[in-house]
């Protein structure tokens, strides 16, 4: 049964229909993607269904006292100063006792009366395991200084704290808007591991194609204001529309010939018809509607001319670079060759686009040399967006780059050609550039770069804001792209289908260069996990494998009865400890005492189980 419903939904903008007669429903625990093209109403019908706007035509209806979470692509926020002021909502019990306790604990001089208050409330209301999810939840957004001004934070900071918070109240519904923009690779496999746990009913529209397929277990379409369910993963979405297109592309070629031979007769036909032909006449102008309407996608032709590139392209020698004590980048060197495609991967913060700008010389490392060839162009798609005047129009923005470009096969194209093909009508290409959505100023932005005829391309982000469509159509470009290019994205998908190469960005300023893509060093990396642990705890494996006997000796049978008799000690202690330490003792020493006690009988109980394992094989 749906937890949460649409009727006769619909809605338009300035007299243009986004969609009409949706229904739609959510039961719960499903967990559902929606894709479409830019414009096509995805972003509308989940302010629809939060609630933020009211739909022109129907209804959304919803389970009684039903919670709904809505993550939007700019989150904006009212009347909170801080963002303690955000995370603790007013009207909860719990977060507002987390956040005196937080505050009491980082006073410099702290009130053990006040303290031992709250920690008896905590116990009380079961809230130290809330107060550890919290944590880690904003551990994991990179937010620590929770008496931070909002209006200080940029757009990414944003976006990561909106969905902490969202992630903290964990309402029965999460609306998601693009939840992995802003976030590096490492959030967004815990992200999707947290998602996927539990009974979560999600709604969400994204870009990532990993993301979305490890999420998401239903696909609906919103194409051409009607809704197409899917119900299977984004592979077997993606394999159903391929089988689609392909008998559309067989139903219009018949009709497009039918049409033909029924424009012949329609030519011949005297003025005066009789009422004989009336029903084919009819059926002719049915036949010319559906071929008229068909829905044929334009494509982005992005094959342009690379400027020469010669033997020397860029070298860094020994660079470094900090700010404000802070080490970024310790001593990095790298001989660029041609052919190099090479993807930056690290958390936020480590210095991904500090490289790029000391590359392309807009800041100045500290210590190191930089060399760059005569001959490179650099192409520098950034992440902070697209910079205009306000009353400047579309297509002055690309005149301001150059008048034409010049295309692969050697034809000149002028600015207005390129802008259609990057599919943006003449209405469009002579409006305002304030006047885009976010996803076209992206598209606008990457023409400007390509117009340079860059051989050298670096693209921070470039995902961000663009739909899967013009995303395909990127790679298809990039995969040709005979220049160097440097490529940051937290879309995995991207950088293992694009990229040979990888600067890991480890922090306090090491880079470590693997020959590979991301899939293959985080398989490494898991294996080179694996291997470490099954190392540091078979080191009596192995004596034992070494002295292998046919049966148990008396001696070791005796141990093998003996641990399970401490195991299941253990696990009764830990158990009564944990019972103890919910039960709203005040003293913080002896809290801490008892938590101490608990990790250390665990610890035990690992330990003995590996024994006990290895004398039962």
């Amino acid at each position: 049964m749906s937890i949460i419903s649409t009727e006769q939904l619909g809605h338009s903008f300035n007299d243009n229909w986004l969609f009409k007669d949706l229904y739609f429903g959510l039961n719960k625990g499903d967990r559902v993607a929606l894709v479409g093209i830019n414009g096509s109403g995805k972003s509308t019908l989940l302010r629809i269904l939060s609630g933020t706007i009211k739909p022109g035509l129907g209804k959304v209806v919803t389970e009684r006292d039903l919670r709904i979470g809505y993550l939007e692509q700019d989150p904006q926020f009212t009347n909170q100063e801080t963002i303690s002021d955000f995370i603790y909502s007013i009207g909860n019990q719990r977060q507002q006792l987390i956040r005196k306790y937080e505050e009491a604990v980082n006073q410099a001089v702290q009130n053990e009366k006040l303290l031992n208050s709250l920690m008896d409330e905590l116990s009380s209301a079961n809230a130290w395991e809330y107060e550890f999810e919290i944590k880690t939840i904003l551990g994991r957004m990179g937010i620590q200084n929770l008496e931070q001004k909002i209006a200080t934070l940029s757009g990414g900071q944003r976006k990561r704290l909106a969905l902490a918070k969202l992630l903290i109240d964990d309402p029965d519904v999460y609306l998601f808007d693009e939840p992995t923009n802003h976030l590096d690779i490492e959030t967004i496999e815990w992200l999707e591991s947290y998602m996927s746990s539990g009974q979560k009913t999600v709604l969400l529209i994204t870009h990532d194609r990993y993301f979305l397929d490890h999420v998401s277990t239903r696909i609906i379409e919103l194409d051409r204001g009607k809704l197409q369910n899917f119900n299977g993963k984004y592979s077997y979405y993606l394999e159903k529309k391929a089988e689609q297109s392909t008998a559309e592309d067989a139903l219009f070629s018949k009709n497009s010939n039918l049409l033909k031979k029924e424009l012949e007769w329609m030519r011949r036909q005297p003025k005066a018809r009789t009422t004989k032909s009336k029903a084919r006449i009819d059926s002719f102008y049915d036949l010319e509607e559906k071929t008229k309407n068909r829905n044929i996608k334009s494509s982005l032709e992005l094959s342009v001319k690379v400027s020469r590139q010669g033997n020397k392209i860029l070298e860094l020698e020994n660079i470094s670079k900090s700010f404000n004590t802070k080490l970024i980048i310790l001593d990095f060197s790298y001989t660029f060759k041609r052919g190099d495609r090479i993807g930056l991967a690290g958390k936020n913060g480590t210095g991904k686009s500090t490289l790029l700008n000391i590359i392309t010389g807009l800041i100045k490392p500290e210590n190191g040399k930089i060399s760059v060839g005569e001959t490179t162009v650099f192409g520098y798609y950034k992440q902070g967006g697209l910079e205009f005047k306000e009353d400047e129009r579309v297509i002055d923005i690309v005149k301001n780059v150059a008048e034409y470009i010049t295309m692969a096969d050697g034809k000149n194209l002028t600015a207005s050609q390129v802008l259609s093909h990057f599919l943006f009508p003449p209405a469009k290409q002579y409006g305002m550039a304030n006047k885009l959505s976010g996803g076209e100023k992206k598209r606008l932005q990457l023409m400007r770069v390509l117009m340079q005829n860059p051989n050298y391309l670096i693209l921070d982000e470039p995902t961000n804001d663009l739909d899967i469509e013009t995303l395909n159509v990127l790679e298809d470009f990039l995969i040709n792209f005979s220049g160097i290019l440097i490529l940051v994205s937290h879309d995995r998908y991207l950088i293992d289908r694009l990229t040979e190469q990888l600067f890991i960005f480890e922090g306090n300023g090491k880079i470590q260069i693997y020959n590979g893509n991301y899939t293959d060093y985080r398989l490494e990396q898991e294996e080179s996990t694996k291997t470490a642990k099954v190392e540091n705890q078979s080191v009596s494996v192995v004596t034992s494998e070494n002295n292998k006997k046919k049966k148990l000796s008396f001696k070791e049978e005796k141990e093998l009865s003996e641990l399970e008799l401490n195991i299941k000690t253990l696990e009764k202690e830990v158990e009564i400890l944990t019972l103890e330490l919910n039960s709203g003792i005040s003293d913080h020493k002896k809290l801490t005492d008892i938590a101490g006690k608990i990790k250390k009988m665990k610890d035990q109980i690992e330990e003995q189980t590996l024994r006990w394992l290895e004398l039962l094989e």
